[in-house]
């Protein structure tokens, strides 16, 4: 059973109710005072307590990924690094690992599907990143050997990891059960953190003198995924989806590349750039560059393109419903805004993972596979 994993987080919380309930039973029995009664109390506190932290510490692991297996946690994942070598001026991908989706049969990919571990390299923005692939049964099936397939890139927040789309937040088994359920078309997720230049949070943001990240998002990655896997180059082929940080870009990618991106769907987006101790100076003086990392202003001042746009909030424990209603009201034809809201929900996996199977549908809609 592994770390994340149901089985064993429902085995610390029945392990901590069986101590519990064993130390409300016998104490009166070990109410003595010898030595035998006192280390009776001590020995069933302490297992009372360790199965109590061990059930937090493992809810709380399960929600934010700090360790992704038993190997990570005991510090014995000793699996060095893949150094990919990529000449200048070449962009491309490079498969670098494989998994399964853990459903029944999903050891045939014609069955469960694969996601692809791939190291992406941008031409044009010179970024390198890893990211995962998904790719739906579909892709393996000899009925659809000469199909296309729409393609969605996935971003996590800052400073979340890739791992936190498979495993917290689920799209691939999400995309697979919608499929399934006949709610979506199948479609590819490219998934990945907008941190191309760890630790920095750059914003999707085409830095002077440093991380061309817009460009790596808007014109590298899209291209080298197409080059690599059946999927099309026009803009009604690719969307754009993601959580805080990375629903911002995703907003602001298909905002400002309409040309690339039919949709962008942000899960509790803001609307402008942050500049922290984490982004460091973004604009470097250019105001206009940092009013058009303003997504409301963008809205009001540059010319909108075809793309739809999905957003998301809650009437009660997000910070970003003063901003969502306004980026509503803002948009206009030819672009197309929906929303999903909720009635309360704060700015975590539990909201996300709420939003996420009607934001897959609703993105499989917009985009076509030809």
């Amino acid at each position: 059973m592994g770390l994340t994993s149901n089985k064993v987080l429902a085995l610390a919380v029945t392990l901590a109710v069986v101590c519990f309930v064993a130390t409300v039973w016998l104490w009166p029995r070990l109410s003595g005072r010898n030595w035998r009664a006192v280390l009776g109390r001590i020995g069933l506190l302490m297992a009372t307590q360790l199965v109590l932290f061990a059930s937090v510490g493992l809810a709380a692991n399960k929600s934010f990924l700090f360790y992704g297996s038993w190997a990570d946690l005991f510090g014995q994942e000793q699996e060095l690094g893949v150094v990919v070598d990529h000449s200048a001026g070449k962009s491309g991908v490079k498969v670098v690992g494989t998994q399964r989706l853990d459903v029944p049969g999903g050891q045939r990919p014609q069955v469960g599907g694969q996601i692809q571990k791939i190291v992406v390299a941008g031409a044009r923005s010179g970024v390198t990143s890893p990211a995962y692939v998904y790719l739906p049964p579909e892709y393996f099936q000899p009925a659809y050997a000469r199909t296309a397939f729409p393609a969605s890139v996935v971003l996590t927040g800052y400073p979340g990891t890739a791992e936190n789309l498979l495993k917290g937040l689920k799209y691939p088994r999400t995309a697979f059960q919608q499929v399934k359920d006949g709610k979506m078309r199948p479609m590819i997720l490219v998934m990945l953190r907008p941190t191309v230049a760890p630790p920095r949070d750059t914003e999707c943001v085409d830095i002077k003198g440093g991380p061309q990240t817009e460009t790596f998002f808007a014109q590298d990655l899209p291209a080298a995924v197409s080059a690599t896997y059946r999927v099309g180059t026009k803009a009604r082929n690719w969307g754009f989806i993601g959580n805080s940080t990375g629903g911002y870009c995703a907003l602001k990618i298909a905002l400002h590349h309409p040309e690339r991106y039919a949709a962008g769907a942000g899960l509790s987006a803001y609307y402008k750039a942050a500049e922290d101790v984490t982004t460091g100076d973004l604009f470097h003086g250019d105001t206009r560059a940092r009013k058009r990392a303003n997504l409301l202003w963008s809205l009001d001042h540059r010319p909108q393109g075809r793309s739809s746009f999905l957003v998301t909030s809650s009437r009660e424990g997000e910070g970003n419903l003063k901003g969502t209603l306004a980026f509503i009201k803002k948009v206009k034809a030819p672009a197309k805004v929906s929303s999903i809201m909720l009635d309360s929900g704060g700015h975590n996996f539990n909201t996300w993972n709420r939003e996420i199977p009607p934001a897959l549908v609703w993105m499989s809609g917009r985009l076509s596979a030809s």
